[in-house]
């Protein structure tokens, strides 16, 4: 397994399907909200330098992705927080350290660019704390959403 920092206009095509699949697994309301990434913000973010993409690949398929918007701090403004927008890694690749593996080459990433606390969100049906949790985040916050459509 290959982990990278990739450009995000480079790997913008390899992503999409993988989004859709992601999106199928995980997402709620799909029969009201369908998939639509606004991929302009996306890029510029990337452009400005506020966009890490941290790829898995096997034999240089793409399996995986993190996804890390990457800000000064509002409140503290010593601090340069990454918070994650989105990861996934298929499910044939969960079994073993890929997973943790993604992660901890992500956290390398993000700390050679200078980010000194790191945020990862997860879905309460989708829970896979225990893994942030072994690699010694602590959870914070609880969030919660209502739809009012």
């Amino acid at each position: 397994m290959q982990f990278a920092e990739e450009n995000f206009y480079e790997v913008l095509q390899e992503i999409a399907p993988l989004l859709h699949e992601h999106w199928q697994e995980i997402a709620l309301n799909k029969d009201e909200v369908p998939l639509s990434p606004v991929w302009d913000i996306y890029k510029n973010l990337f452009d400005g330098g506020k966009l890490k993409v941290i790829t898995a690949r096997e034999d240089g398929k793409l399996v995986g992705y993190t996804v890390y918007i990457v800000a000064p701090s509002l409140h503290y403004a010593s601090e340069l927080f990454a918070d994650a927008d989105i990861f996934w890694l298929a499910p044939e690749y969960r079994k073993g350290m890929t997973g943790l593996k993604l992660f901890r080459y992500a956290e390398a990433v993000l700390k050679e660019a200078g980010v000194t606390q790191i945020f990862n969100k997860i879905k309460l049906h989708f829970d896979i704390g225990k893994v942030f949790e072994r690699m010694g985040y602590s959870a914070v916050e609880r969030v919660y959403s209502k739809r009012v459509i």
